[in-house]
């Protein structure tokens, strides 16, 4: 259905469809029948493919975005590609393989929920992901056995087929859908690349050809018509839908608003068959009060600003909203240490369709809006943009920023009442679930002064779980607990398909941790080695290529030059 590396591919006709589909349908029970031994075998595969391709896939990625090789930013579709797809294949095959697996000890009870201890597994977790701590919070009182499913009691949805529509800004996030549906799920899939970065189909169609030639995945290219026509055909049984909250409304609820409001009254969905979801997120980064550095606020500052410009600000997990405490000298800090850094980033090309206009909106709906092109005339042919920092905002005012997501080159600051820490968390963790679109994940930023406080932190523990996001990270970066693999990633469970939020459903999870309310990822303030989206990272395509290596097969041998690239940075 490609036309060939590279080039546009032409969109697939629907007798092209027909014909894909029809072999799906055939071979989806054979597909069920697969013993959990030969799928982990035939994962590893589609790992080490992925892991071949991807000196070609980077290039062309690299192009194609407007990253230069000769760039730091180059490391970027290494890490939020081929990476992220090699660790993840290669997790969930040794979890199905019987290689790996949650302890008893690593379960616990705490208060009404079960803690699953997932971050350190191993040794390799240990020396890779040096200070890191991640749990699974249960929404109960779970056995291990209940926590953990074990590989054997996987669902084999028998004849099932599943139709993921991918998203556009990183080559990841499709293909762990994909892998999600068929190792997880035990479904036959069929893929429809985004025509946002279609240009990569290839190499995931060479990737899962093993699949692909026993008739148990396949391809689909092409915009919203192609889409529609493979929402309705009768031999889709179940939809993922990675990408914007509009999507999905239209395809499960109908595309006028009229329509939506009318069948989500009667709760009759337009779409009736299983659907899982991914949609976004207004992420927050959540600047907390206390007894803060010097040190600590420079890291905080680089955290927000790295996890905002990383792929040009296309990720739905970018920070795009700081929440800061109204009227304190911390908030000023802060932001003055934010316009420092913002003014030395190079602008990039907002190459997301829609990017230009959702710029202007939310430049133009209050706040004091700052521009920063780090000095250099931008390329407007090549469709640059600068960065925006809009600050002084105030919830009391509605602005945009807080109820649409700014999948563009602009962050939002704005206060809430409270100096004290016990006050602020509170009024910010009521703020977030309140007022601000979305459950995907936040973004905690606290002093190690407060960690040590017993009382105080306690409330960081009470905040993290009144929290309504899938995942909540304290000093570091979301996107770390969508590229781990092994932690779930999703919107908070709250979400009902009538009012879908960030989303309905887990993927990622290689460890099959079952009853999941949200995860939480901790991590210092103040790393020991800087964190490779800190923006003045200075060793970034090696840092990736090396961690590539590195999970591809795990050695001393390809950790070491790890550490150095690392510590390089």
């Amino acid at each position: 259905m490609a036309r060939g590396i590279g080039s546009k591919s032409a969109p697939s006709t629907p007798a092209e469809l027909d014909l894909a589909l029809e072999r799906l349908d055939s071979a989806a029970p054979y597909w069920a029948a697969v013993p959990v031994g030969e799928r982990a075998v035939l994962l590893a595969e589609i790992a080490r493919r992925f892991y071949e391709l991807s000196p070609r896939m980077v290039d062309l990625d690299c192009r194609k975005r407007g990253i230069s090789r000769r760039s730091q930013r180059a490391g970027e579709p290494t890490l939020d590609g081929p990476a992220i797809i090699v660790r993840y294949a290669s997790e969930l095959s040794r979890t199905l393989a019987g290689e790996q697996a949650v302890p008893p000890s690593a379960v616990r009870e705490s208060g009404p929920r079960t803690v699953v201890s997932v971050l350190p597994l191993n040794a390799w977790d240990s020396l890779t992901f040096l200070g890191y701590r991640a749990e699974a919070w249960l929404d109960g009182a779970f056995t291990h056995e209940q926590a953990v499913l074990h590989p054997t009691a996987l669902p084999r949805h028998a004849g099932e087929v599943a139709l993921v529509l991918g998203a556009g800004n990183v080559p990841s996030i499709g293909v762990l859908d994909v892998l999600e549906q068929l190792f997880v799920r035990g479904r036959a899939c069929l893929l429809k690349l985004s025509p946002v970065n279609d240009y990569l189909g290839p190499f995931v169609e060479l990737a899962f050809a093993p699949l692909v030639a026993r008739g148990f995945m396949a391809f689909a290219y092409g915009g919203a018509d192609v889409g529609a026509y493979l929402t309705a055909h009768p031999a889709v049984d179940a939809l993922h839908v990675t990408g914007s909250y509009e999507t999905h409304e239209a395809i499960v609820w109908g595309s006028d608003r009229a329509e939506r409001h009318a069948r989500k009254a009667r709760g009759e969905p337009r779409f009736q068959k299983p659907v899982t979801s991914e949609l976004g997120n207004v992420s927050p980064a959540v600047i907390v009060p206390g007894a803060w550095t010097d040190s600590e606020l420079d890291h905080a500052a680089r955290t927000i600003v790295g996890s905002f410009a990383f792929n040009a600000g296309f990720n739905c997990n970018a920070t795009k909203l700081v929440v800061t405490p109204r009227g304190s000298r911390l908030r000023a800090s802060l932001v003055e240490r934010i316009t420092r850094i913002l003014a030395d980033v190079a602008p990039r090309r907002a190459y997301y369709p829609g990017a230009p206009e959702k710029y202007r909106r939310f430049t133009t709906d209050g706040g004091q809006v700052s521009e920063f092109t780090s000095g250099h005339a931008l390329d407007l042919e090549s469709g640059e943009s600068p960065w925006a920092l809009v600050t002084d905002l105030l919830p009391e005012r509605h602005p945009a920023c807080l109820e649409h997501e700014p999948f563009c080159a602009v962050l939002s600051e704005v206060s809430v009442v409270g100096d004290d820490p016990l006050e602020f968390l509170a009024n910010a963790t009521r703020f977030l679930n309140e007022r601000v679109w979305g459950t995907l994940n936040a973004m905690l930023l606290v002093p190690a002064a407060l960690e040590r406080d017993a009382v105080l932190s306690a409330a960081l523990d009470q905040a993290i779980g009144d929290l309504r996001y899938g995942a909540v990270c304290v000093n570091v970066w979301p996107a770390v607990t969508y590229g781990l693999g092994t932690l779930p990633w999703g919107g908070h469970p709250s979400a009902t398909l009538a009012d879908v939020q960030s989303g309905l459903g887990w993927g990622h999870n290689a460890l099959l941790v079952q009853h999941v309310e949200k995860t939480v990822l901790r991590a210092p303030l103040v790393p020991l080695i800087k964190p490779f989206w800190y923006p003045e990272h200075r060793n970034l395509p090696q840092l990736a290529t090396r961690l590539l290596d590195f999970q591809a097969a795990p050695s001393v041998g390809r950790l070491l030059p790890l550490v150095v690239a690392a510590l390089r940075g």
